[in-house]
């Protein structure tokens, strides 16, 4: 059986930046080339725009706000199976900064996990988060289809 794989989904009323963020390359010349695994772990950001119909999709039906972003959660596990990783701990370090970034920009922001495929299905846990009470990067660890709404 094959394993599906985890995405993090961000959506906000303003644009959100898409890309990699976190990646250590050994120089700009060689972006491809890296002297440990950790200096490749990264979070790839994609917007929900689709090039083929030329048109915004929704990553979830759960959403309401228009601008959305999702990148795979390879090293951002579900609580269950969080292992504290050096990896796990630099892309939650990530994570935390680019919504610390897209918080302060629009102050709201929804953000959402799931299993590819699974996006649209009944949500298992809803909260509405304030910003300041996440302290920790750990404290951004969701349980499979938890949504949380996110204010200043």
């Amino acid at each position: 059986m094959n394993a599906l794989t985890q995405y993090i989904y961000i959506a906000s009323t303003n644009k959100l930046p898409q890309g990699s963020f976190g990646t250590n390359p050994v120089s700009p010349e060689k972006p491809n080339i890296f002297k440990t695994e950790l200096d490749f772990v990264h979070l790839d950001f994609e917007n929900n725009y689709d090039v083929a119909q030329k048109k915004k999709i929704s990553y979830s039906t759960h959403f309401s706000l228009e601008y959305e972003v999702a990148a795979n959660a390879n090293y951002i596990p579900f609580k269950y199976r969080l292992k504290g990783t050096q990896g796990e701990e630099k892309c939650l370090k990530i994570l935390r900064a680019y919504l610390e970034e897209a918080i302060q920009s629009s102050g709201i922001l929804e953000y959402f996990t799931s299993l590819s495929g699974q996006e649209n299905k009944e949500i298992a846990k809803k909260r509405t988060v304030r910003w300041p009470s996440i302290q920790s990067p750990y404290d951004l660890v969701l349980e499979d289809r938890e949504f949380w709404t996110i204010t200043l």
